[in-house]
């Protein structure tokens, strides 16, 4: 069965996502910036509603726009978000740290994983910021620190998704981590676009359809 992870924008177009197909829900708000972590009680209420309907929810956790590089601050704000998250019955978070020369920020991540406390993880697009010859090590470390999928669209956001680069990318996690390709796939090309790269998982805000 193919998993369409439907990106929504708070509570608002959860309820025609899931009835339009979605099997799992990616929530944020402020998705012009990328996405950001919603409010406590959008969290709240999107669990309560998907969880009545049998369809997981992962939380971004993002506190503002830009990049990816976190200060201490930031990193408590993301921490308490997580248990936020945690106590409110999420099935799992998205995240990225990465360092200010696009490694990833390790002890960062060593920390939230810590306080998600077997949540799901799903390291987002900040994978792509990665130089393409390092992501294999990159990819290595997630697996090694039990991270469940990475989202990624194979290159820049801007361009057209690299089938090529998520080929070698699945290739390369061998079953051993999920890569979830998101960004540019639509419900009218989600079920090609799984069947040539052989996967069941794929993400988008379009991917069941208008909502």
């Amino acid at each position: 069965m193919l998993i369409k992870e439907v990106c929504v924008e708070n509570f608002t177009k959860i309820p025609a996502a899931i009835r339009n197909g979605a099997k799992r829900i990616e929530l944020n708000d402020n998705l012009a910036v990328g996405g950001t972590t919603v409010s406590r009680g959008v969290m709240a209420e999107s669990v309560r509603y998907a969880h009545e309907h049998d369809v997981p929810v992962m939380v971004m956790i993002r506190p503002r726009g830009g990049n990816f590089v976190y200060n201490d601050q930031e990193l408590k704000i993301m921490e308490a978000d997580i248990f936020s998250a945690q106590e409110l019955g999420a099935d799992g978070i998205v995240l990225g740290c990465l360092t200010p020369d696009n490694q990833i920020d390790e002890e960062a991540m060593e920390m939230l994983i810590g306080a998600a406390n077997g949540m799901q993880v799903v390291f987002h697009m900040a994978f792509d910021e990665i130089a393409a010859d390092q992501q294999a090590a990159a990819m290595e470390w997630l697996i090694d620190h039990d991270v469940k999928r990475i989202l990624t669209h194979g290159g820049p956001l801007d361009a057209p998704i690299d089938e090529s680069r998520l080929k070698t990318l699945i290739q390369a996690a061998d079953g051993r981590i999920v890569i979830l390709p998101g960004g540019g796939i639509t419900a009218d090309n989600v079920d090609a676009l799984t069947e040539r790269l052989q996967i069941s998982e794929a993400h988008g805000t379009k991917v069941v359809g208008t909502l």
